[in-house]
């Protein structure tokens, strides 16, 4: 097992992180490099035909959108998907809860982003009570083999969780009800949702304990400043791809620029 992740203790410890300028400009500027060195891992995923999934959780309010926006902002719009998850479908319930998901599994050469995922068969469906505790009891380990065939296959998969503070969160409800812009974003079902804050940080906590591996670890980010959780979102992402192959050399060897353009000066 990786080292162990605790989300209770981080949000006793998680300041508000208000910015200065200047860290605001450092972080721009940061996460502006880190979109471009995407690109280019993206064009290298492209060429090799491999396969990502990239999963990000949250609390509402923390960030998700907002953070797949910044990822996904300059790559090619035909080799990302993004697959916002909420409640099943009446055709889907009639299936085995992971089926949608299955569907939703990047072809060669493609990235595919979840905006929540199949954790919330852990996560909503555990503390709303909408699952029976013997099919919750088996979830975690239909999770960890998921997980794993995925992975066996050849699929590159990143879990990011996104943690903001109780305080935080209804700091950013209060914004979107003040912007008409915004209130598509808040729902009844994200206030009723408050009322059982501990039982959602105790059921994160829980996945965690759980499904925190060695192979296919978590990456939890403070998410109190909505421009660090960006950069770490594509921090995090750039870095693990790199770790896992040679994309952005297989761009280049795909482009290969002084043969291209010796055969452009002889038109």
């Amino acid at each position: 097992m990786k080292k162990s992740l605790n989300l209770a203790k981080l949000l006793k410890s998680l300041p508000a992180q208000k910015l200065s300028e200047k860290e605001k400009d450092a972080l721009e500027t940061e996460t502006k490099k880190l979109q471009l060195q995407m690109l280019r891992i993206q064009q290298g995923v492209f060429h090799k035909k491999d396969r990502v999934v990239i999963m990000l959780e949250g609390f509402d309010a923390a960030g998700k959108g907002g953070a797949i926006r910044k990822l996904t902002e300059i790559l090619d719009p035909r080799g990302v998907k993004v697959v916002p998850i909420g409640a099943p479908t009446s055709d889907e319930q009639g299936k085995h809860w992971l089926y949608r998901f299955w569907k939703e599994l990047p072809s060669p050469g493609n990235i595919t982003i979840f905006d929540r995922s199949w954790y919330g068969r852990v996560l909503i469906e555990k503390v709303e009570g909408l699952t029976p505790k013997e099919k919750l009891k088996r979830a975690y380990q239909e999770i960890n083999e998921f997980e794993a065939q995925l992975q066996n296959d050849g699929i590159i998969v990143i879990k990011i969780f996104l943690a903001i503070t109780k305080d935080e969160q209804k700091n950013r409800f209060e914004d979107r009800l003040n912007d008409p812009y915004k209130h598509w974003k808040i729902t009844m079902d994200d206030i009723n949702a408050r009322k059982s804050w501990d039982d959602y940080v105790k059921a994160v906590d829980e996945i965690f304990a759980k499904t925190h591996t060695t192979d296919c670890p978590w990456h939890l980010i403070p998410a109190n400043s909505k421009r660090f959780t960006r950069r770490e979102v594509l921090k995090i992402v750039t870095t693990e791809l790199q770790a896992h192959g040679d994309w952005m050399e297989k761009a280049a060897e795909a482009h290969d620029t002084k043969q291209l353009s010796k055969l452009l000066s002889k038109l």
